[in-house]
């Protein structure tokens, strides 16, 4: 369950007092006056600034508090996580169980990341764990992980800050207190001289920690948000770097690979968003010449990763109308992308996680022969399914993902059959993880596979294999039994088209109805709402709905997408249903008009006269977004 009641009220780290700043309250007063009581508002009660029993004049705490304002605000920068510029501290948009299954995901993808990190990003990483464990109230998980922090490096002021933040939540105002004194120490806000030393490592290795933090962000609504939290993370690194100039060489690389990952992260944004090219090209060229001295770095993981987004930018090269003139600059005139990623998979060739890792890029690029010749690099080294798991799994998802894209191109009548073998390999590849790893993320993929077997390539109504369509159940019935999901829309929706296949029109309406309900305002994901129609029509025409209750289902569930999906989208989901289904939505309308629902008539007839003008793509099959 989470507690919204933390979240911070006003953004910016030096803007009005947020909520989470206790740490920081607790050092400044260390300054104020060294070894007295605090007597100002702690973050307790979720940080809602209640002021403490102490005794004291009221007037006292107020003065103090103003003193404690002007502090805060001359200060270049401020220790923690709980303040930073992130969806993840503001009041959650979505529903309780939705903020919570995000941010389950999230953690879920993070403990992989700490498994496969090199040594400079542990840290790090170790802190957005205790931050995500923070918000989803696992109180002692969060201590736990600020504590491994703290013991492993002493000097961590994130660390300190945040675990005053934790002890504020559980209440244990000693060790609240105890933290801030040693928070305040480490940045030089006492007359302790041992403890004022490196004051400005410490500041820039705290800046750095918060800048990696934005690049895993949840709960943005829209591209431009994402845009701000990644640009504000890049001005977190700008500001370590302006710190730290005494920062070992290959800890700065370490910084710039991040910083070029953001980059490119930004850049991609942009590119979405259809951005002058003059906005996107300092960035662009400073992307490169932090690559280029990334790719100096002892660490092969750094230098493989470093020519691969280098491949990338050098792809988006005829993005811009003249070459950008940091290609030049850094020496990169006349290099082929295809040569940078083959570097890459040189310097990774014997080493199965980096190797694991640029499948999964050129997976998400498109660039699925590159993927696939990849992941079999990394199972000739390493074929124990029980040590790289990650390669059976990644392998199933480009075979699927070629089964899709075949499918959609017939159903666009630009090619034959697909090749149902894609979906023969992807099953065997994910027995194999079955059998060491089972889990939630490859029950689903099971089900995706043994779904696409058991029904017709270009009728999806028609079953061809009853006993695939049982077994894609079944695996959906097993990653339903964890709360997670539950909570997963993508779970819902291929469950009801089994479902519906199978002639049980009422149970996959309501999984449908369930995968709507679940989707996130804003997604771009109709098919769930268009399947809902289908059903409905289809029990309507088999006399399993009477004409009222069709009418205020369709009323209902159509109001709830209105409110949830891009109008464009919806239109096209609503063309999609009217061409599959004429004769029911003429007999809806009719239903419709009889029943007083006369907005509704206007807004599906609507649909029918801009049907000739849409262009005619075919639905997109939704894949599991991990």
């Amino acid at each position: 369950m989470l507690g919204p009641t933390h979240r911070r009220e006003v953004p910016g780290p030096g803007g009005s007092r947020a909520l989470g700043l206790c740490a920081l309250t607790f050092a400044s007063s260390a300054r104020l006056s060294p070894g007295s009581p605090h007597p100002l508002p702690s973050a307790h009660s979720g940080g809602q600034g209640k002021t403490r029993e102490q005794g004291v004049d009221m007037a006292e705490p107020e003065a103090a508090a103003e003193d404690l304002d002007a502090l805060i605000d001359d200060l270049d920068y401020l220790p923690g996580h709980f303040h930073l510029e992130m969806q993840l501290n503001f009041e959650p948009r979505s529903p309780a169980s939705l903020r919570a299954r995000d941010l389950k995901l999230q953690l879920d993808g993070l403990r992989q990341e700490l498994e496969l990190a090199a040594s400079g990003q542990r840290l790090p990483l170790r802190h957005l764990l205790g931050t995500f464990a923070f918000y989803l109230e696992e109180l002692e998980e969060a201590r736990e992980r600020f504590l491994e922090v703290a013991g492993e490096d002493p000097g961590n002021l994130n660390a300190w800050a945040n675990l005053a933040h934790v002890y504020g939540r559980l209440g244990q105002e000693e060790e609240e207190e105890a933290c801030a004194r040693r928070l305040a120490g480490l940045m030089g806000l006492t007359a302790d001289p041992e403890a004022s030393e490196d004051t400005q490592l410490r500041a820039a290795r705290c800046l750095a920690e918060q800048g990696y933090a934005h690049g895993f962000d949840v709960g943005c609504a829209s591209t431009e948000e994402r845009a701000r939290v990644l640009a504000a993370g890049i001005a977190l690194y700008d500001k370590a770097l302006s710190y730290g100039q005494q920062i070992p060489v290959e800890e700065k690389r370490d910084w710039y690979f991040t910083m070029a990952t953001l980059f490119i992260r930004l850049d991609g944004i942009l590119l979405e968003l259809g951005s002058e090219e003059q906005k996107r090209l300092p960035a662009f060229n400073r992307t490169l010449a932090l690559l280029q001295q990334v790719l100096k770095s002892s660490d092969p993981h750094h230098r493989a990763l470093a020519w691969c987004y280098l491949g990338i930018l050098l792809e988006r090269k005829d993005t811009f109308s003249t070459t950008p003139m940091g290609i030049h600059d850094c020496g990169f005139s006349g290099t082929d992308p295809l040569d940078c990623f083959g570097k890459a998979i040189e310097i990774a060739k014997d080493k199965p996680p980096i190797l694991n890792r640029l499948a999964k890029i050129f997976h998400f690029l498109g660039k699925q022969d590159m993927a696939i010749g990849t992941c079999n690099m990394a199972l000739d080294v390493l074929r124990d399914p029980e040590l790289n798991w990650q390669a059976y799994c990644t392998r199933a998802k480009i075979h699927i993902r070629a089964y899709l894209h075949d499918l959609e191109r017939t159903k666009m009548g630009l090619g034959g059959m697909p090749d149902r073998e894609h979906l023969t390999c992807a099953k065997a590849d994910l027995e194999e993880v079955v059998k060491v790893c089972p889990g939630l993320k490859t029950y689903l993929d099971m089900g995706q596979v043994y779904y696409y077997m058991g029904v017709d390539a270009v009728q999806e109504l028609l079953a061809v294999d009853e006993e695939a369509l049982n077994q894609a159940l079944v695996f959906l019935a097993k990653a339903g039994e964890s709360e997670l999901g539950a909570t997963l829309p993508e779970l819902q929706l291929l469950r009801g088209k089994c479902l519906r296949i199978k002639g049980e029109e009422a149970n996959a309406a309501a999984c449908f109805k369930r995968a709507v309900e679940l989707d996130d305002a804003g997604s771009s994901h109709t098919e769930g709402f268009g399947c809902l129609l289908e059903a409905l029509l289809a029990q309507w025409s088999q006399a399993q709905l009477s004409d009222s209750e069709l009418g205020r289902e369709v009323d209902k569930w159509l109001r709830c997408a209105q409110g949830k999906y891009p109008e464009a989208r919806l239109r096209q989901e609503l063309q999609r249903v009217w061409r599959g289904y004429t004769g029911e939505v003429l007999g809806l309308a009719r239903t419709l008009v009889a029943q007083g629902r006369l907005a509704l008539v206007r807004l599906l007839f609507e649909t029918m006269e801009r049907d000739s003008e849409g262009t005619g793509t075919p639905r997109s099959h939704r894949e599991f977004s991990f």
